[in-house]
Parts: C-alpha cells; structure tokens; sequence
C-alpha cells in the first residue's frame, strides 16, 4: 500500500466513532497509535525513495546538457576545421542529447511534484498523529465517562419499568392487619379483668343482702 493511500485510511478514522464501537477504548486507541506509526514509518521509507529517484533524474539531466554542450562545441570545432560530416554529426547527437535532456526536464517536473505532495502528506499524517498522542487521555477519560452513565441510565430504566405501588399496598396493609389483631387482644384482655372486677362487686352485694336477711331474721 502506497503512502497516499496509507495516509487516506488513517486521515479517514474517526476516533470517537471507534470508541463507541469498542470493547477496550484504551486497547483500541493504542491501536490507531501504533497503525500511525506504521504508517508514518513507511511514508517517511517512501518519501526517502522518491527523493533519490529525483536526485538521478537531476543527474540524468544534468548528464544530457552537459553532452548536448559538448557536442555543440564539437561541432563547431569542426566547421572551424571545415570537416562539414563531422560537424552534421557533431549536431546530430547534440539534439539527441537537447532532446533527452527535455525528457529529463519534464520527468523532474513531475517527479518533483509528486516528492511534494508525499511530504506534504507525510506532514498531515504526523500532525494527525500528534492530536491523537495529545488527546488519547482525555478520549479515554471521556470514554469511562460515557460508560459510566450508560450503566446509571440502564439501571434507572430498569428500576422505572418495575411497579412497585401494589407491593408496597400489600405490605401496607399486612402491618394493618397486624396491628388491628394487637388491638383486639388488647381490647379482650380489657374487657376481661373489667368483668372480673365487676363480678367482685356483685359478689359482695349479694353478701350484703345475705347479711341482711340474717339480721333480719334474728340470726
């Protein structure tokens, strides 16, 4: 895979978007980091190499001026010598060589062009890689966050989609019966010692009418 499109997949990830999507934000994140890496260390390989192919075509041009040169010089060396075959051949193989040289020229352009947009690249790709070496805390961070209130929120709707109004009826109205039952026996027992007084009482008023009828009758 070439640098550039190396560069489109990497500058194309959206962190965030993996981060909601990941199990491991942090294992995920350490991930993008390490495939930049790679990355970069490739572009930077690659941006070596095309520099060294503009460095000899610049020396492939330089060459085929230098002999386009000469040869002119042959050539009018022998128009100066009137040995007109060897000028025509002289100035046959300087426009072999001009031309070449023109090859070379539009070569370099384009070779040149394209060093350019590799740095250029390679410059954006570490940029982008330095933003996420900065930030890489603050994601995960915000990821635990995130995760967090996910499981608050998953407990609330839990808790809310359970009704417990009737239970707490229920409840409420068990202790009612419990205490009404108290009550009662208190009541009962109440009652209980208050006929046991009221039989005292009538015990001594028949007593007192006993006694009565004994006096009475003289006994």
């Amino acid at each position: 895979m070439g640098i550039l499109d190396r560069t489109s997949q990497i500058l194309r990830a959206n962190i965030n978007d993996l981060l909601n999507h990941a199990e491991d934000p942090e294992k995920m994140l350490n991930q993008i980091l390490n495939d930049m890496e790679d990355a970069i260390r490739q572009g930077q390989s690659q941006v070596a190499e095309q520099i060294a192919q503009e460095k000899m075509i610049q020396a492939d041009l330089d060459t085929a001026k230098q002999n386009a040169d000469a040869w002119g010089k042959k050539a009018e060396l022998a128009v100066s010598k009137n040995a007109d075959d060897l000028a025509r051949e002289a100035l046959h193989r300087q426009s072999d060589y001009a031309a070449q040289a023109d090859i070379y020229q539009k070569q370099l352009d384009a070779q040149h062009q394209a060093v350019q947009k590799l740095k250029s690249d390679l410059v954006a790709l570490q940029s982008k890689y330095e933003d996420a070496q900065r930030n890489k805390e603050l994601l995960i961070t915000r990821s635990k966050r995130a995760a967090a209130q996910q499981q608050i929120a998953s407990a609330s709707a839990k808790l809310s989609s359970v009704d417990y109004s009737s239970d707490l009826s229920h409840m409420e109205r068990r202790i009612q019966e419990q205490e009404a039952r108290v009550a009662a026996a208190d009541e009962v027992q109440s009652t209980s010692v208050d006929e046991q007084f009221k039989k005292l009482g009538d015990d001594d008023a028949v007593e007192q009418k006993l006694a009565d009828l004994k006096k009475k009758r003289g006994k």
